[in-house]
């Protein structure tokens, strides 16, 4: 069964889940968007002169991931005209948006103007398989930053968590010598299940010496002043997680310490993947909202 969409703004990942939805069949009206040239020309596409246009044909609405970077505008990067936040609920209005790492103010918004708001990168099944690109593009990046192969390579992973896991097994597989750190009992029993090496996150300090690459994946601060200090000079730091992250890159550039902090993996090392992940994520949406 045939829906239509509404896309508002977003990036690369958004441009390839748009011809994804249409290839489906659905109708997608598009605005914010007019500078992506693989959507013109296709039947199932409308691109909208004005936002009222593209919202009154649908009330499903898909906007950016992240939905925000300014706390003002939606992201629009391939729009020279910006869209305010403000405005777009306002335009909304009654209808169902779904879009990624919402802001709390805008749900204040949202429910002023009757929006039902679904924040998808909140979802389970994304957050899973992001996993696979994420930990892909960390190794693409493993290759690309040091001077010695994987294999052989000692590694330690800050955290068990998603993307712990699924990084440790594809490090395994590139015959890494991978070490997980974890702070609860339970991790640390699933990390020796797994097969890895466990070391406790509370005591890591002068063991860190051992890495000729460290990994975080936890959204608090791991690697402080303390504990950098025992980091060898060419070992590669990298940190997956969020803001602020869980290395201190002060210290870190102090040292001269190589550090790469890699943010959003999915849509940059693979938007087509990441799209047909967020596609799946809509449609599972769908589902529960009309019980399809």
């Amino acid at each position: 069964m045939s829906t239509n969409f509404t896309v508002v703004g977003g990036d690369l990942r958004i441009i390839k889940l748009t011809k994804m939805l249409a290839s489906d069949g659905n109708k997608v009206y598009v605005y914010g968007l007019e500078k992506a040239e693989e959507l013109k020309e296709n039947e199932n596409i409308t691109i909208c002169n004005k936002l009222t246009e593209a919202v009154k044909n649908s009330d499903i609405i898909i906007g950016p991931i992240p939905f925000s970077s300014n706390g003002k505008d939606i992201n629009t990067p391939f729009s020279d005209t910006p869209i305010s936040i403000r405005e777009l609920m306002h335009t909304i209005n009654a209808k169902i948006l779904i879009a990624g790492s919402i802001a709390p103010e805008v749900y204040e918004m949202a429910n002023d103007e009757y929006i039902e708001i679904i924040d998808i990168m909140k979802r389970e099944e994304l957050a899973v398989l992001n996993t696979i690109s994420t930990a892909e593009g960390a190794i693409e990046i493993m290759i690309a930053n040091t001077n010695k192969i994987i294999h052989g390579s000692k590694i330690l992973i800050l955290g068990f968590g998603r993307i712990g896991k699924v990084l440790a097994k594809k490090l395994e597989g590139l015959s890494a010598k991978v070490t997980c750190a974890a702070r609860k009992d339970e991790d640390l029993a699933w990390i020796k299940a797994y097969g890895h090496e466990e070391t406790n996150i509370n005591t890591i300090k002068e063991n860190l010496s051992e890495y000729d690459i460290i990994i975080n994946t936890v959204p608090h601060l791991m690697l402080t002043e303390e504990r950098i200090k025992y980091v060898k000079d060419d070992c590669l730091l990298m940190d997956l997680a969020s803001n602020p992250g869980g290395i201190d890159k002060k210290v870190a550039k102090e040292r001269k310490l190589n550090l790469i902090w890699a943010l959003a993996l999915p849509g940059k090392v693979a938007p087509v993947t990441t799209a047909e992940f967020i596609k799946y994520t809509i449609y599972n949406i769908l589902k529960e909202i009309y019980k399809k």
